[in-house]
């Protein structure tokens, strides 16, 4: 398993880098404003984006960031419109619903490739239904346990977990998303067994971890470090395969012991099918352009968010290769919502 994860953290880190070249570096240019857009067609009016997850978390916080910026970048409002419940499916659905225009886009996640294993008699299939536009922005997380846990590094913790196997409870935000997928990984390349406990938001395992109720918990380092920094918690790893740049001093799980571990979560820009072309080339320029906002930059960086702007093919090879190693995750780790 390990030297699974070594070669597959090696492509990883290619990808990755071919990514943040082909994306990121092509944001060097100065910010140009509504004028660029304004001799074609699209966008004559309003945008509106659809995001499944509740105000004030990781994602609501980057995607309004994030658009914030494209307002000025093509010169239209873009209204953030935040439609939780169904595992994120009743905003795919109002996406869906909308007029495939250019003007609704889906602020979407994991779920994209998890929900299809996940849940049974979805009533669209996501590959299919929807246009990769642009992924946005990696969130790394972190293993992080209770201020008074027994465990002081990644190895102990592995050690403890051992000798009290099905004993160490661990929190994630929610059942089958990226934290819940990121333990069953994390356990079946330690050899460990806990007990997994699921939350419905990361501000709730926090909470929990904080109080003492659970023993650790596997959510997004923006989450957890109001926590480590109130002295309540300490972070043991991160899924990133590398360390962050705002918080270079935090160890990745990667680099100790288990080469390969890679399982950020993610946000990015989905279009339904029949979306136009001129729309989504529109809406990717404007995101590459947006990303290079110093508004942008410091909201991702001080919650720990890594900034990742690519192409619609870059971004959906990429779904690809995630899909395939997801799927096979949920269904080796036994993961369901039921």
């Amino acid at each position: 398993m390990k030297k699974i994860l070594s070669d597959l953290g090696r492509r990883n880190l290619f990808k990755r880098r071919a990514i943040l070249k082909a994306g990121l570096g092509a944001i060097a240019a100065p910010l140009v404003g509504a004028n660029v857009f304004a001799q074609g067609a699209w966008p004559n009016k309003s945008i509106r984006v659809i995001v499944p997850f509740s105000a004030g978390g990781a994602a609501d916080t980057s995607a309004r960031a994030i658009c914030a910026a494209l307002g000025e970048v093509i010169g239209q409002s873009v209204i953030v419109e935040n439609r939780t419940g169904g595992n994120a499916m009743i905003a795919a659905q109002a996406v869906l619903q909308a007029p495939a225009d250019g003007y609704t886009f889906l602020w979407d996640a994991a779920n994209q490739l998890t929900n299809p294993v996940l849940l049974k008699n979805i009533a669209f299939d996501y590959k299919t239904s929807f246009v990769p536009v642009s992924l946005a922005v990696r969130v790394p997380q972190v293993l992080a346990v209770r201020e008074n846990f027994p465990a002081k590094n990644l190895k102990e913790f592995v050690a403890y977990a051992k000798a009290n196997p099905k004993k160490v409870t661990c929190g994630t935000p929610p059942s089958g998303g990226m934290g819940h997928l990121a333990i069953a990984m994390f356990q079946q390349v330690a050899g460990i067994e806990l007990i997994h406990t699921p939350y419905r938001g990361g501000a709730d395992a926090l909470r929990d971890l904080m109080g003492g109720q659970i023993d650790s918990t596997l959510l997004t380092l923006s989450t957890a470090i109001s926590a480590v920094q109130a002295g309540k918690a300490r972070i043991l790893g991160l899924t990133s395969l590398e360390r962050t740049k705002s918080y270079p001093d935090i160890p990745t799980i990667a680099e100790q012991g288990y080469p390969g571990f890679d399982m950020d979560d993610w946000f990015g820009f989905f279009a339904a099918k029949g979306t136009p072309v001129q729309a989504i080339d529109g809406l990717q320029a404007a995101t590459t352009k947006a990303a290079q906002s110093p508004a942008v930059i410091k909201t991702i960086d001080s919650r720990g968010m890594v900034l990742v702007v690519n192409t619609p093919a870059q971004f959906s090879s990429w779904l690809e290769a995630q899909r395939t190693s997801l799927e096979k995750l949920i269904r080796t780790a036994n993961i369901s919502l039921g």
